[in-house]
């Protein structure tokens, strides 16, 4: 136990005094403030009052009869302006170049038709009417149109639509929860398991070159040596994880408008329980893969081999987390169930089945124990190859070597 922590405390000094390690969590906490603060930023170069694109509206034969200035109270994002006098075109495309507006709208009879004309300074391939500014034009000309027939209240509100819209589902559980918080929770989870796991290997390497790792195998087994390291970066890992979450939940408060957080980040899902399974299913996820990463690690002696060697690692980590990433689309279908289950893309699944209310207790007992399982059968996997693939500064061990070698080991 006390080599353990020996080899643990090595490895957590040695990560936290890496340069790479220092600037890669600065420059991250650095994006995530920099990211909050884009409206912000946006308002700055604008000014306040120069956020919402200036429109003319041009009714010269008042056809609209005065009822364009209700168009001003829909909240359209535009600094509308409402017009009966004469404009030509080349007096609003004077207008334009002096940037007093930056579109308009021209309204004319034609025949028995009425043109609009919406004039802005260049039209892009795919640039088309606002159908914004379309819906809020037909619907005050047909407002105006409707009051004319002198129509009582009560037959205005049998003509008009008064529909409320809900999206339900067949399943007994409720899916409930904001789609982008699960979505970033799931990507924090692969980032945080990913790169954690990998700087194992690298770290195995890495200290093959330096000889430093004869001076652990001298004074204490491989098993503490894999194991010590795995929970060191781990430790490392799950702390940066934590900074940066808590990093970006104080932003969001100190930076955004509690209207917009609450519209795209719906934090009453966030509870103590699904706080709690989730750095459970971190630490059994880092674990599973971190094992794997040490495994291939100590499979070569050159840091510049160490990409080809954990290639196969790398490809069943994107699988898992695609595999759980694409099940979001549909969460209560079988496929989403089998992801949860499934050691390889269980930890960035299930706190998703979670914080969607689709995850029974059994469920996620079920979903650990099949996980501590993959850990153990990996980790005596590991554990054994390693201890004999540790010290070789050859060429790198095949596939083909380690079965050997494990087999060796058993007899």
């Amino acid at each position: 136990m006390k080599d353990l922590k020996i080899v643990i405390d090595f490895t957590i000094k040695d990560m936290i005094k890496r340069k790479s390690f220092i600037i890669s969590t600065l420059i991250i906490l650095i994006l995530i403030v920099i990211g909050f603060n884009v409206p912000n930023i946006i308002n700055a170069i604008k000014g306040e009052e120069g956020t919402n694109e200036k429109l003319l509206i041009v009714d010269e034969s008042n056809i609209f009869e005065g009822t364009l200035e209700n168009i001003k109270t829909l909240n359209l994002g535009y600094d509308i302006e409402i017009s009966n006098e004469k404009f030509t075109f080349d007096d609003i495309k004077n207008k334009i170049e002096n940037e007093e507006i930056e579109t308009a709208i021209l309204i004319e009879p034609k025949e028995e038709k009425i043109e609009i004309k919406y004039i802005v300074e260049n039209i892009n391939m795919m640039q088309e009417v606002p159908e914004q500014i379309v819906n809020a034009i037909n619907s005050v000309y047909s407002n105006l149109q409707i009051s004319k027939l002198g129509l009582t209240q009560e037959q205005l509100q049998n003509i008009t639509p008064n529909f409320d819209f809900k999206l339900e589902q067949t399943e007994e559980q409720q899916a409930s929860g904001n789609i982008l918080a699960i979505m970033l929770l799931s990507i924090v989870l692969f980032y945080a398991i990913y790169f954690c796991a990998y700087q194992v290997s690298s770290s195995i390497t890495t200290e093959k070159t330096s000889k430093i790792m004869e001076t652990l195998v001298t004074s204490t087994s491989p098993r503490t040596i894999v194991l010590g390291k795995t929970i060191g970066i781990g430790i490392v890992g799950l702390l940066q994880m934590i900074l940066l979450v808590a990093t970006a939940l104080i932003c969001a408060k100190l930076f955004l408008d509690e209207e917009i957080l609450n519209s795209v980040l719906d934090m009453s899902n966030i509870t103590p329980y699904l706080g709690i399974i989730t750095v459970i299913y971190f630490i059994l996820g880092y674990f599973a893969y971190a094992l794997l990463y040490a495994l291939t690690g100590s499979t070569v002696s050159k840091p510049e081999d160490i990409q080809s060697a954990n290639g196969p690692v790398a490809i069943l980590a994107v699988i898992g987390f695609y595999l759980s990433y694409f099940t979001m689309m549909n969460p209560t279908s079988e496929l989403n169930v089998f992801a949860s289950m499934f050691p390889i893309s269980s930890p960035f699944c299930m706190p998703f089945r979670i914080i969607m209310g689709l995850a029974s207790t059994t469920d996620v007992i079920i979903s650990i124990a099949i996980l501590l399982v993959t850990i153990f059968v990996i980790a005596k996997v590991a554990i054994k190859i390693y201890s004999n693939a540790i010290l070789n500064y050859g060429s790198k061990i095949s596939f083909k070597d380690m079965v050997r070698i494990y087999k060796d080991k058993n007899n």
